[in-house]
């Protein structure tokens, strides 16, 4: 095929049926496909109806007919323009999707309607993605966070050359430079104390389960189980809309954990944070992740106030406005504004992020937001 037969054919799959031209083979199907999901609208396709069968049908041309992450936006397509969020209930449909963190979401809303016959299939592919999820996430998160626990464990005994901090060291003895040797003599020295096994770091990650935060709460579940399968840290989750639930038991299975939030309802950050402070016990020690789009349903100043005082009190307050692979989220931009005012950190993370971002809390070092994300100012 030349260059010209091949624009025309391109042409031809995305502007659909209304195009001059035939297709034939493998092109036809993708189009037939295309066609089902987006030209529905105009009426110039048969659309994929209710029928159950003919979805299944459509989901296995779909993914014999484009890549992995093709298949997974029209997937997402599909339930949001042509509502079929019903047909995920049955157990044949599940067996035929291709599973995201998308789709994780949408049956984690559902799973209070599942039949018990849905029910396992759902688990089976919340299960396959979390793997996914672990496998992609968990060694760089221990890796990040367990090297930052060792840094900030400072000590002025190091027993070996490897474990002196010598910028630290350095700029404590600064005072001790010798101009002529163009040197500085050490008179104490800053070193990483390592093998502790105490709790170091208390982690409480509050998580707003409406509907927007689909992808966040699913991130979120699998990076709370990670740390609180370490020692050092004593992890809570906490998941919240009107009401607060709190998680942390489940931690040993990030499925069980995602698996106990209901996505969708209203929202209550006053009375999720409120319950959090009940969770903090050293609050010089601890790190407060509050994951929400910060759209407050309950009373705001309260809100506001409760933060302040967790600051003033010692506690590191985080805000992150998604914790997905989504981009710019919307967000409440005045709540945004006020919470960045008392200096906290508001913004957006990417899941590859998060591990830098959590090792930069565990050294109190500022964090580059440019870097994670470009959402919150």
């Amino acid at each position: 095929m030349d260059g010209e037969e091949e624009r025309l054919r391109r042409w031809r799959l995305v502007l659909g049926g209304a195009a001059e031209g035939t297709l034939e083979g493998a092109d036809a199907r993708m189009d037939a496909a295309l066609t089902a999901l987006y030209d529905v609208q105009e009426r110039r396709g048969a659309g994929l109806g209710a029928s159950a069968p003919r979805v299944a049908r459509w989901l296995g041309d779909i993914r014999e007919c484009f890549p992995a992450g093709v298949v997974q936006v029209m997937q997402k397509d599909a339930i949001e323009r042509l509502d079929l969020t019903r047909l995920l209930l049955e157990p044949e449909m599940l067996e035929a999707v291709e599973p995201d963190v998308h789709l994780v979401g949408t049956l984690l809303s559902l799973s209070r309607l599942m039949p018990e016959r849905a029910r396992e299939s759902a688990r089976a592919v919340v299960r396959t993605v979390v793997r996914e999820l672990e496998a992609r996430l968990t060694r760089r998160t221990l890796t990040a966070v367990s090297g930052a626990l060792d840094r900030s464990a400072r000590t002025h005994r190091p027993r070996r050359t490897a474990e002196v901090d010598w910028n630290r060291t350095i700029r404590a003895n600064l005072r001790n430079y010798l101009p002529e040797r163009r040197t500085v003599v050490p008179s104490r020295l800053i070193g990483y104390a390592r093998g502790q096994r105490a709790v170091q770091r208390e982690v409480v990650l509050a998580v707003d389960q409406s509907g927007s935060m689909a992808a966040s709460v699913v991130y979120a579940g699998v990076f709370a189980a990670v740390l609180a399968s370490m020692r050092s840290l004593r992890t809570s989750f906490v998941a919240f809309d009107t009401a607060v639930a709190d998680l942390t038991e489940r931690l040993h299975d990030p499925v069980e954990v995602l698996f106990g939030t209901q996505l969708g309802g209203g929202t209550d950050i006053n009375r999720a944070v409120a319950y959090c402070e009940r969770l903090v016990t050293r609050p010089a020690d601890t790190i407060f992740l509050l994951i929400s789009d910060l759209y407050e349903g309950g009373p705001r100043e309260e809100m506001l106030r409760r933060i302040a005082a967790m600051t003033a009190a010692g506690v590191q307050v985080i805000v992150l406005l998604a914790l997905s692979d989504e981009g710019t989220p919307q967000y409440d931009h005045d709540n945004a504004a006020a919470l960045a005012a008392m200096g906290v950190p508001v913004f957006a993370c990417t899941p590859d992020a998060f591990p830098g971002l959590m090792a930069a809390a565990i050294e109190r070092r500022s964090y580059d937001q440019g870097r994670i994300s470009a959402a919150g100012r």
